[in-house]
């Protein structure tokens, strides 16, 4: 719930800043220091940076030493996809290969010339296709390859098989997997060194962080050949620049939040969405819900009711005090056709009355009734407009 009687649902988009981070990021402001000076003050800032990053490392299962930070998850997956990647003892990637669902900041935001590029189908789930990326793996033995395959949809919550993913790439042997964990990170459980990705991209305003701060995740063995800023020689002299300090004390602090919580959180979150689910199922039986074949987040709901338009229900809740979205928020406030729900071969009709609710840290069970409530005049007005057609 948020102030002044609305229901904030769009945590996928950015969850609000917990009052906890809020505290450290305002504390951190008033600290004069630059990490890279030698003097007292900064030794303290730079104290306070190595505390961030061993947190956010104990988040994702990784060391502190492969954190690098950001400005967010569009540069760090913009440096991971520059084709500077390398894993020691391997040729640098010459193909990039991509599910049909990825993030913007994948889609586009690589360096790889377009005959390089291969984007890879998935199921009406919004599962990989597995079987097509083993096939594409074999039949370019002789090359080196780094696949990109995001954790989880921003949209839709579905949930990938990294697992498998990367198997399938060291069966290979010259392939490097990252993934864009960006909506992952938090919300369910994830191990960099365990599932052996090469690399891993996040944003902390996804996990109630700052907005502005993100990093990169590089395995062990795993490097970029040259730095994605040149500057001062900071973050291991692959980003330079001083880094955000408030932003990333406060990432460390909600990193370290979310890890204790992770477990309890996941439970309650997919208690929410099951309960409205459920609920709006009983308000609209013909209601359509996407990647409902397959894991998903435990806080994402993303559902269509044949007929109602997105652009006209998100006007009716948002006056109703319910801030959900029509999918993603990297659009520049648009409601326009989702390229995840194409690609999963949804209609453009259909695909046009997406709405999307994503629980977070402050949600509770009044906002939950609230939205039922608010959409039950929306679904309502449509019926009764489907009964005068009639």
């Amino acid at each position: 719930m948020t102030s002044g009687g609305r229901s904030y649902l769009d945590h996928n988009a950015t969850s609000p800043v917990r009052p906890e981070v809020a505290t450290v990021v305002a504390r951190a402001l008033e600290w004069p220091g630059n990490p890279s000076s030698i003097h007292e003050e900064g030794r303290a800032a730079r104290h306070a940076l190595q505390t961030a990053r061993i947190r956010l490392a104990a988040l994702v299962g990784t060391a502190p030493e492969r954190v690098t930070f950001t400005s967010g998850g569009t540069e760090a997956a913009n440096a991971v996809l520059s084709g500077a990647l390398r894993r020691q003892g391997m040729p640098a990637p010459t193909r990039l290969m991509l599910s049909a669902t990825e993030h913007p900041c994948v889609a586009a935001g690589h360096r790889f010339a377009p005959g390089q590029v291969e984007v890879l189908p998935v199921d009406e789930a919004g599962l990989l296709r597995l079987d097509v990326l083993a096939a594409r793996l074999d039949a370019v033995r002789d090359e080196a390859v780094l696949v990109s395959v995001h954790a989880a949809n921003n949209e839709t919550g579905v949930v990938q098989p990294l697992d498998a993913i990367v198997r399938l790439a060291r069966a290979h042997g010259q392939a490097l997997v990252h993934s864009d964990a960006v909506q992952a990170v938090g919300k369910i459980p994830l191990d960099v060194s365990a599932l052996g990705l090469d690399a891993l991209t996040l944003s902390g305003h996804k996990f109630a962080a700052p907005k502005g701060v993100g990093a990169m995740v590089l395995a062990e063995g795993v490097s970029l050949e040259a730095p994605f800023l040149r500057g001062g020689g900071q973050e291991a002299r692959l980003r330079g620049g001083t880094e955000n300090v408030s932003g990333i004390v406060g990432m460390g602090e909600a990193a370290r939040i979310a890890r204790d919580a992770l477990a309890g959180e996941g439970v309650r979150l997919a208690g929410l969405r099951d309960g409205l689910e459920a609920q709006l199922r009983a308000l609209a039986p013909d209601m359509v819900v996407f990647g409902a074949g397959a894991p998903r987040l435990p806080n994402t709901l993303l559902f269509a009711v044949p007929g109602l338009e997105a652009a006209a229900a998100l006007i009716a809740l948002d006056l109703a005090g319910l801030s959900v979205s029509s999918g993603s928020a990297c659009a520049s406030g648009k409601v326009a056709r989702s390229p995840v729900l194409a690609a999963m071969g949804v209609s453009p009709a259909l695909a046009a009355g997406a709405l999307r609710v994503s629980f977070g840290w402050n949600s509770r069970a009044d906002d939950l009734s609230r939205f039922v409530a608010g959409f039950e005049r929306v679904v309502s007005s449509l019926y009764q407009r489907r009964g005068q057609a009639a």
